[in-house]
């Protein structure tokens, strides 16, 4: 049988947690909650599950699931997130944005930090065998020492940046940041700054690609979401920059996030993998960042420390999210 987290690179659909749930040999799919009976009715027919609910914590107190995607609207997502720690979730995935405030993004990381469970927080390119194959070539010295990372924003949504640190958010300036649009979102749209406590710079500037490594000896560009890495080392001493062929499984179409999201969850319960890729804890990092910048943007561009006091700031999203 063909399981799809078994071939990167060749996922496809689906992207649903439900279908990557019920793909994999070592798991089985025994519940679901949702509000409206219309989608439990069509979850029923399509998986042949009859323990269904209305209710998300009648679900976990009754089921005690080993494994939860919590894929709810983001302003009850923090408390579904730590009702499922409480109830005995070892490994939780949920959709994306991961929440509205720092405040619910602190609860999320704290509750599942103690309590050991792995939390993967978005089906984003981030959750892609790719980015740890680049993140190897990092820490290999293949492009030499990282003199800093570029990206199109700081995208608490969809962060590609924030899995290549090494280091903790210290200080950012922000600019050009746009007023909020008609969709509900107030999301950071301007160019900005970010210096890490280690002295390592990200620049997010509109227009920029996905993720750009740069190093001493070379760069890593991964120029848009889903689409394919390249790798460029320097040759001759330096005095010229080729492009080398990728060494590994290539993020090359949309899909397959649900799969890889799930994935890495289950490694981390096997002890193969520290966290996820696009952690809780990285992209609640990327949510302070993005908060901060749209600060400094506001103070006509004044530098803003890290990490921020009022954990009551947030973001708002579009409607529908």
């Amino acid at each position: 049988r063909f399981h799809h987290h078994d071939h990167p690179g060749e996922e496809g659909n689906p992207t649903s947690y439900s279908e990557a749930l019920s793909a994999r040999p070592e798991t089985e799919l025994i519940a679901a909650a949702d509000r409206d009976p219309r989608r439990l009715k069509a979850f029923t027919e399509r998986y042949g599950i009859q323990k269904v609910y209305a209710s998300a914590e009648e679900m976990l107190r009754t089921e005690r699931p080993d494994i939860v995607a919590v894929c709810t609207n983001t302003a009850t997502r923090a408390d579904v997130t730590c009702l499922a720690v409480e109830c005995g979730a070892r490994a939780i995935v949920t959709e994306k944005p991961m929440a509205h405030t720092l405040e619910e993004a602190d609860r999320m990381v704290e509750a599942c930090r103690d309590a050991g469970v792995p939390l993967s927080c978005g089906c984003i390119s981030t959750t892609h065998p790719s980015f740890a194959r680049a993140k190897e070539i990092v820490d290999a010295d293949g492009i030499g020492e990282m003199l800093s990372i570029e990206a199109s924003g700081p995208g608490a949504q969809h962060q590609n940046w924030a899995y290549f640190l090494d280091g903790q958010p210290a200080w950012v300036i922000g600019s050009g940041d746009e007023p909020a649009r008609e969709s509900g979102s107030a999301e950071f749209r301007g160019d900005g700054l970010m210096v890490t406590d280690d002295g390592l710079s990200v620049h997010f500037r509109k227009g920029g690609p996905a993720v750009r490594l740069t190093g001493t000896a070379g760069e890593i560009l991964h120029a848009g979401n889903y689409m394919p890495w390249t790798l460029q080392k320097d040759v001759d001493s330096g005095h010229h920059r080729i492009e080398w062929p990728w060494p590994g499984v290539q993020l090359s179409q949309a899909g397959g996030a649900a799969i890889d999201g799930l994935n890495d969850v289950m490694e981390c319960l096997a002890g193969n993998l520290d966290e996820p890729k696009n952690s809780g804890r990285r992209v609640a990092m990327a949510l302070e960042v993005e908060v901060a910048l749209k600060q400094s943007a506001a103070r006509g561009g004044q530098r803003v420390e890290l990490p921020l006091v009022d954990r009551s700031a947030g973001l708002e999203y579009d409607w529908h999210r």
